[in-house]
């Protein structure tokens, strides 16, 4: 959300300053017919309400019925919640709540290690809170380079964010005014909240699919390289919702690709190169393509080249090319201040 970006980009700028940050005051959340607006504007009906599939060609919201020639699923995805015995009797929040909370947590529980998680323990350590990182895997950031996973990791415990990787939860409890993680292997981490940022999933379940013989896998609705499902060549899906095989979605590209075909009726498909995997830290590290490791398990015998980046306030960057034996790149990660611009 843009108040999780302002705080992010907030606790980063008081990190290079070498001044302390503080927590912000609690922002307005926008109310929805703000956000509704200026599509209505723009001429756009807008139907604030669930909607599902009841045909290949209608979908039924509000308790009316909406024939089209074509749809965009654009349902984005929903947080995962795991089924770990006792949270459903203690309170959790999800990583967009955080902005909104009046009084700064005493010590964050973030229980994932993905990018959102380390993005989340990272920031709100910088603006000074206790932050404790309970990833269940046995290395925060799978899917990037772990020898550029090292210094962040680093750079977080630097930033004061304890970390407990390959942490399985078996139970959460109370604990006096808060709560505690109990851990595989018998480890109990206390804390006065609990942040659940594991990822998210495709939201699916409301839209009723099989009803417009649309074909789905829990990564999401299964399409062709134009974004055409597989099952109804209707219907589109973009963004998180769609299942085109790459780690991350390309919300941009996949628009264009949609209306190059729903307004000007071009064939338009997917790139062949996937949006890059960003972990929005400090520094930044960003994954395009194989790991060296993927590589490998890929049957490839890759080349590998280190490249020093331009240093920033954290030290200088540095990139890891993954090429094949005859010099075509297979992959890059990058960890640098300004990673995400280089990728």
């Amino acid at each position: 959300s843009g108040a999780a970006d302002a705080q992010r980009q907030a606790a980063h700028r008081a990190a290079l300053s070498g001044q302390p940050a503080r927590w912000p005051a609690a922002a307005s959340p926008v109310a929805e017919e703000d956000i509704l607006a200026p599509f209505q504007a723009r001429g756009l009906v807008v139907v604030p309400a669930s909607a599902h599939f009841i045909a290949p060609d209608c979908l039924e919201a509000a308790g009316r019925t909406y024939p089209f020639r074509h749809a965009v699923i654009a349902a984005g995805s929903a947080p995962v919640v795991p089924d770990t015995y006792g949270l459903a009797a203690v309170p959790w929040l999800l990583p967009e709540a955080l902005p909104w909370l009046e009084e700064a947590p005493e010590h964050l529980l973030i229980l994932g290690g993905g990018p959102e998680a380390v993005e989340l323990a990272q920031t709100q350590a910088l603006l000074g809170r206790r932050v404790s990182l309970v990833q269940p895997q046995p290395n925060i950031l799978p899917g990037h380079e772990m020898e550029l996973v090292v210094p962040l990791r680093e750079a977080l415990r630097q930033a004061g964010v304890t970390l407990h990787e390959n942490s399985r939860v078996l139970t959460v409890e109370h604990a006096g005014a808060g709560l505690a993680l109990r851990l595989e292997g018998g480890a109990r981490v206390e804390g006065s909240h609990l942040v659940l940022a594991l990822g998210r999933a495709p939201r699916l379940s409301p839209l009723d699919l099989p009803a417009a013989g649309i074909e789905a896998t829990p990564a999401g609705v299964r399409v062709r390289e134009d974004l055409r499902s597989t099952g109804n060549r209707r219907v589109w899906a973009v963004g998180s919702v769609a299942d085109t095989g790459a780690a991350d979605p390309a919300p941009g590209q996949h628009a264009a690709v949609v209306a190059e075909a729903m307004l000007h009726g071009l064939q338009s498909h997917l790139g062949p190169v996937a949006a890059p995997r960003l972990v929005r830290s400090l520094p930044a590290l960003a994954q395009l393509g194989l790991t060296e490791a993927e590589a490998r398990a890929n049957g490839q015998d890759p080349q590998v080249l280190r490249v020093p980046l331009p240093g920033g306030a954290t030290g200088p960057g540095v990139a890891k090319l993954v090429a094949d034996r005859h010099g075509r790149l297979l992959g890059a990660g990058l960890l640098a201040e300004q990673a995400g611009e280089v990728a």
